[in-house]
This record gives C-alpha cells, sequence and structure tokens, in this order.
C-alpha cells in the first residue's frame, strides 16, 4: 500500500504542531496527537474497531520522542524537579503499564468518549484557577507513588504524557508553574515508554491493522510526527520561561477545550 503524499505532509505538520506544545506546556503532545491522528486515520480508511487503540499506540510511542527533546529543553532552563520524578517514577511506570491492557480491551467509542470528558474537565479545572492553600505540599515518597500510578493509568487510557494531570497536581502543591512544566517533561518519558511497550504487546497479532503497523503502531506516524516533534520542541520549551503564569494557564486550557470538541467531532462523523 503506498501512502499518499498529503498524509505524509499532514503528519509531519502535526508533528511542528505538536512539539511546540509540548515544550510549551510541559505535555508529551498525546492530547493533541490522539484527535487529530484518529481524524487522519478515519480518513485514510483505517479499520473502525481498532482506529482509537492505533491513534493511542502511535501517540505514547511518539511521546517517547518528544519527551526527552522536551526534558532536555526545559532541564537546561533548570526547572525539572528531579525529587518529584525520582518520586514518583515506579507508581508510573507499574500504572502505565497495566493501563495499556484495559485502554486495549474497551471499544473504540467509549475510549473516544472518555480521552474527550477527561481533557474537558481537565480543562475546566485550569479555566477556574482554583488557588492552592499556601501549607500544601508534595506528599511524602509512597504518596507520590501512588500519584504516580493513578497518572499513569490514566495516561496510558487517553495516551498522553502525564502533563494535564501531573502540571495540575504540582501547582495545586505549590509548585511553581515553570518547575511543574519542566518536571511534567520529565515524568512524561517513563509513561511514554511503558505505555508504548503495552500498545505494542496489546495490538501484536491483531486481526485486520493497515500496512506498516507493528502492535498498536503505525510506524508512518511516528517517524515523522517524532522527527519534526523533536525539532519544534525546544522553541516551545524557551517560550515557556517568558510567558507569564496566566497566559500558560489560559493556553493550557483553551488547546485542551478544543481537542476533545475535535474528538466528539470525529466520533459522532463515524
Amino acid at each position: 500500500m503506498n501512502i499518499a503524499n498529503e498524509w505524509l505532509l499532514a503528519y509531519l505538520a502535526l508533528g511542528v504542531f505538536v512539539g511546540f506544545f509540548a515544550g510549551l506546556l510541559g505535555v508529551g503532545g498525546g492530547a493533541i496527537m490522539v484527535p487529530m491522528l484518529t481524524t487522519l486515520f478515519a480518513a485514510q480508511g483505517f479499520p473502525r474497531e481498532h482506529l482509537v487503540h492505533v491513534a493511542l499506540g502511535t501517540s505514547m510511542a511518539g511521546i517517547v520522542i518528544t519527551s526527552i527533546s522536551s526534558l532536555r529543553a526545559h532541564h537546561a532552563h533548570g526547572a525539572v524537579r528531579w525529587d518529584i520524578v525520582k518520586g514518583v517514577a515506579p507508581g508510573i511506570l507499574a500504572g502505565t503499564f497495566a493501563g495499556t491492557f484495559v485502554a486495549s480491551r474497551v471499544p473504540t467509542a467509549p475510549l473516544a468518549v472518555f480521552f474527550s470528558c477527561f481533557t474537558a474537565y481537565v480543562a475546566v479545572q485550569m479555566i477556574l484557577n482554583v488557588k492552592p492553600k499556601p501549607s500544601r505540599e508534595l506528599p511524602g515518597v509512597l504518596g507520590l507513588a501512588g500519584v504516580g500510578a493513578g497518572i499513569g493509568g490514566i495516561s496510558a487510557m487517553v495516551a498522553i504524557g502525564g502533563g494535564s494531570l501531573s502540571v495540575p497536581f504540582m501547582t495545586w502543591c505549590n509548585v511553581k508553574i515553570q518547575h511543574a512544566i519542566g518536571t511534567s517533561a520529565a515524568i512524561g518519558l517513563p509513561i511514554a515508554v511503558a505505555g508504548a511497550l503495552g500498545y505494542l504487546i496489546n495490538g501484536w497479532g491483531a486481526p485486520e491493522l493497515p500496512e506498516f503497523t507493528v502492535g498498536f503502531i503505525y510506524l508512518p506516524a511516528l517517524v515523522l510526527v517524532s522527527a519534526m516533534s523533536s525539532l519544534t520542541a525546544p522553541i516551545g520549551a524557551r517560550l515557556a520561561h517568558r510567558l507569564p503564569v496566566a497566559v500558560l494557564k489560559k493556553v493550557f486550557a483553551g488547546v485542551l477545550i478544543v481537542l476533545s470538541a475535535k474528538m466528539l467531532h470525529t466520533l459522532m462523523a463515524g
């Protein structure tokens, strides 16, 4: 099967967009990739049964590359709280890997609805801008591991790098927004590795998958999106350290609202 040039260009353009917002907002890019890949895959005639599964798996694999690029840029600005990363990493790995087994057994339509409702909820929380108590602090080692498991499990279900969960959690615990974004970029890496491995295993041997698909990972989209996102993620990361907090939160919420609406539109149109 030959892939038309317009689809290849679409994947390249998506990579530019994903990388920029991954660096800017500390997200792995999955919240952007999943609805867009679902739309592109549907237009290409991919089997509806595994439409969202392939979008989720491809997104998780792509986040591996995007997270590395975004992480390096934020680390260069001294914005990564490695103490937090070490605390949540064990729970992240376990929760994410387990979550892929659940997601792979849920039909396409419920997965799309869950993704849309989740992103809309997170966006509303950011818009309301509820202020944390001045005395609120990060939990201890066990608490961080538990939070990591929760973030990992949900992230696997919606194929995100965890930024839409970890950024609000850290700011709620009075972590500076720029540090929360930079730390979220680091947290996204173990999420992506465990998630990509899980979707690879769960999709292996699945029937009627399109050509160039390994497990639930579509290789042409993975390669092209990752190539471009690794170039634009550092640009977004630099901008994140120049914008005021209010602007960052509004951009974050606005992107999530648009994408949750896009996912619902794709579902209803199908």
